[in-house]
């Protein structure tokens, strides 16, 4: 039995509502998918849940859809988040689309100073973090926030919360009990040259972090940040 198609829609998701699919989800829906009139698909976004629709009527560039019920609803979710140094393109893209369905809520950019990439494409990641949640099957839609930089995000970060520091130079590699009742979680990666001693001895210093090794190789960045988000949602889960 083929998967049914599922498409983010920002819009408001109730029953009976009529509404069109952009340019792109139609042709997805028309051309890739074959969906004809009356077929069912799913439409979800991080404030309604997932809802079945079925399709009215396909135009030459907009299809007309309706509303049908309510198949999941919204539920509570680790609240994970990523904060690291922007990488090149490949690499982060592979980065956002996996720890996506692993779970991550917020992506947080970091200027460090030795950060080689420094700046990132909003709208292209975006683009890239909503397909991987239509594939995974997941209805909520993590944030990406701006860039900012290490400093700021440490003085600004919840008290409430916790950095969970991946840093290769710490003897712990146990998070057991560590996090229980922290919120946020942040799993923070360096930049592919490390963090510096100034800034290694900020992030040391501060109350809200926690420093974990992931490993005893040298881990690349992308793989670093998959790693934390598996390791940090297994111990969430079964705290």
């Amino acid at each position: 039995m083929a998967s049914k198609a599922r498409l983010f829609y920002q819009g408001k998701l109730k029953t009976g509502i009529i509404s069109e699919l952009s340019e792109k989800q139609t042709h997805y829906i028309k051309n890739v998918m074959r969906l004809k009139p009356g077929d069912k698909f799913s439409l979800f976004n991080s404030n309604d849940g997932e809802w079945d629709a079925h399709v009215n009527v396909h135009g030459k560039i907009h299809t007309e859809f309706k509303v049908e019920n309510l198949s999941r609803p919204i539920k509570n979710e680790q609240n994970i988040w990523l904060a690291f140094s922007p990488i090149k393109k490949s690499p982060q893209d592979t980065m956002f689309q996996k720890t996506t369905e692993l779970g991550i809520q917020k992506f947080i950019p970091l200027l460090c100073e030795r950060s080689i990439v420094r700046e990132i494409n909003k709208k292209r990641i975006e683009k890239i973090i909503t397909e991987a949640c239509e594939q995974s099957n997941r209805i909520s839609i993590p944030k990406i926030l701006n860039v900012q930089n290490l400093f700021d995000f440490i003085k600004k970060f919840p008290e409430e919360g916790c950095i969970v520091f991946c840093d290769i130079n710490s003897n712990s590699t146990n998070l057991k009990n560590k996090i229980l009742k922290k919120n946020p979680v942040c799993i923070l990666i360096g930049p592919e040259g490390d963090f510096s001693e100034k800034e290694r001895k900020l992030i040391l210093e501060s109350k809200k972090t926690i420093s974990i090794s992931l490993a005893k190789n040298i881990l690349r960045a992308e793989t670093a940040a998959i790693a934390a988000t598996t390791i940090l949602s297994y111990n969430l889960a079964n705290n």
